[in-house]
Order: structure tokens, then sequence, then C-alpha cells
């Protein structure tokens, strides 16, 4: 259960956790010739270009939610493989990188703050900012439709598997809202989520 304190730091990590990951989703689609996330006003750090109300109710009280998807449209790809890959797998790379970044922070804040007023509070948002993070990153590694596993295991499918597997997206939602609620999901998600804390603490200064 968290504490009041530990909710208001919450929101401010959650809201940027979103939008970096939106905003690499973007901006890989951008640089791929795809200018489809430009129109949109997807090229933003804006949370409100990127919420999405009950993925970020989600995240608050499971650590695991979504945003609102950025569209694409793959006909802009001279790739069309390789590009869906690069452009789902940005996201939750883009995640990666700020988890490390905001432990490396918490690191600093925890050896050379530890007297400061302020530094109790500023250790606790770049913990909660790191699980909210790697949270994120690891719920769409799922090879679940919609989320950008999914999309990321299509992109490696021949052709015939790609589109069969293309027939399970309608039912992507319900089975992940159903592992959500059942707390299954955890059974999944926190073996990806320990793999990545992992990674950055061996990575970190």
């Amino acid at each position: 259960m968290m504490s009041l304190e530990q909710i208001i730091l919450a929101v401010p990590a959650i809201l940027f956790a979103i939008s970096v990951h939106e905003l690499g989703h973007a901006f890989m689609a951008y640089k791929l010739g795809d200018p489809t996330p430009k129109y949109q006003g997807r090229l933003t750090l804006n949370p409100f270009a990127h919420l999405d109300i009950l993925g970020t109710i989600m995240l608050l009280v499971f650590r695991f939610g979504w945003a609102k998807p950025v569209r694409i449209n793959s006909s802009y790809f001279k790739n069309r493989k390789q590009a869906t890959i690069l452009v789902s797998l940005a996201g939750p790379l883009a995640n990666i990188i700020s988890a490390w970044i905001f432990y490396n922070l918490m690191r600093f804040t925890g050896f050379y703050l530890a007297n400061a007023s302020f530094a109790i509070a500023l250790f606790i948002f770049f913990q909660i900012s790191v699980q909210m993070n790697l949270g994120l990153a690891a719920f769409n590694l799922l090879p679940i439709p919609p989320l950008d596993g999914s999309h990321i295991l299509q992109g490696f499918l021949p052709p015939r598997l790609e589109y069969e597997f293309s027939k399970l997206a309608a039912y992507g939602p319900l089975l992940l809202m159903l592992l959500l609620i059942t707390g299954g999901a955890r059974y999944i998600i926190n073996p990806i989520y320990n793999v990545l804390i992992n990674i950055i603490t061996t990575l970190s200064f």
C-alpha cells in the first residue's frame, strides 16, 4: 500500500514514464520516414498528448499499465517488418534508458545528499521513477496484442504465421484485463522486470 507521499510523487513519475515511452515510438517512426506521429502531435513529452486514463490508473495501482498508442502508417517504411520491430522496441527502450538514469540519480542522492532536507523525497521520487519506467517497459514487452511485444514478435514471424497471429488481436485486451485483475500478470511480468532491473544495476555508475 502506497503512502500519500508516495502517491503524490508517483503521479509525475507515471506521467513522465508514459510520455517518454510514447515519444520513443513516435520519434523512431518519424526518423524512419513516417510523418503521422508529427501530424498527430505525438513528438512531445507533454503527457496530455499521450494519456490513456484507464492505462494510467492501472500503472498507479498495479505498476503495470499503458498509454494512448502512437498511430503509424507502415506504407512510409522502406522495410515494413524491420521498421515495425524498431518502432515497437523504441518505447520500452526509452523507458529502460530513463530507468537507468533515475537509478543513477537515486544512487547519487543516497551517497551525496543524505543530509539534505529534501533528499528523502527526492530519493523516493527517483525510486518510484525506476519502478514505473521498468514496469511500463516490462508490461509492454509481453507478446500479447496490442502491446509492443506482440508487434515485435509479429515482425519476426513468416507471413503465414504473422497472419494467424494477427487474428488474436481482438482477444488481446480482454486477456490483458483478465491477467491484471486476477494478478496473473505479475507471474509473467516479474521475471521480465527482474531481468531489466539487473541490467540497469549492472550497468550503473
